[in-house]
């Protein structure tokens, strides 16, 4: 069975529109790859053993080092990615210092098969971006997020 992730969607309020969090994955194969290569924060977790609010809120706690805001979350649902993984978000509103994000680290062998293990930041970047940027800017599976928030804010 593929896996399952829990992302969170922060938003806020800006001129004429929102903007949303996204964070870039951190490591060397994500390092020269920009669109389509961004996420929303998430991280893998088990439905049948944890909810998926509180998921979603551990990992951008995870990846941002700081907590989510308090507050009543807005389903967006779930999509699933190319490699099969299925991604269930919820969005609140709130705002945080993109720049002063702290990441979860990971270890793996760099460069391959040299023997030396190097440490990673889960996230190594975090930017607020309007909508038709941040399609442009998110993984092409995970555009639907942006695209049901803005519906839900309408209704």
């Amino acid at each position: 069975m593929a896996a399952t992730s829990a992302a969170l969607c922060l938003w806020r309020r800006a001129a004429h529109s929102i903007e949303v969090l996204l964070v870039h994955p951190g490591g060397p194969y994500w390092a020269s790859k920009d669109d389509g290569a961004w996420s929303l924060p998430k991280g893998e977790y088990d439905p049948a053993a944890e909810d998926g609010q509180i998921a979603a809120r551990r990992e951008f706690l995870e990846e941002l080092g700081s907590a989510a805001p308090k507050g009543d979350l807005i389903e967006l649902g779930s999509t699933k990615l190319k490699s099969g993984k299925s991604v269930h978000a919820w969005a609140i509103e709130g705002d945080l210092d993109a720049d002063a994000i702290s990441s979860n680290t990971f270890e793996i062998e760099w460069p391959p098969r040299s023997g030396s293990l190097r440490l990673f930041p889960e996230v190594d970047r975090a930017l607020w971006c309007r909508p038709d940027l941040a399609r442009q800017k998110l993984n092409a599976a995970q555009a639907v997020f942006v695209d049901r928030l803005i519906s839900e804010l309408a209704s």
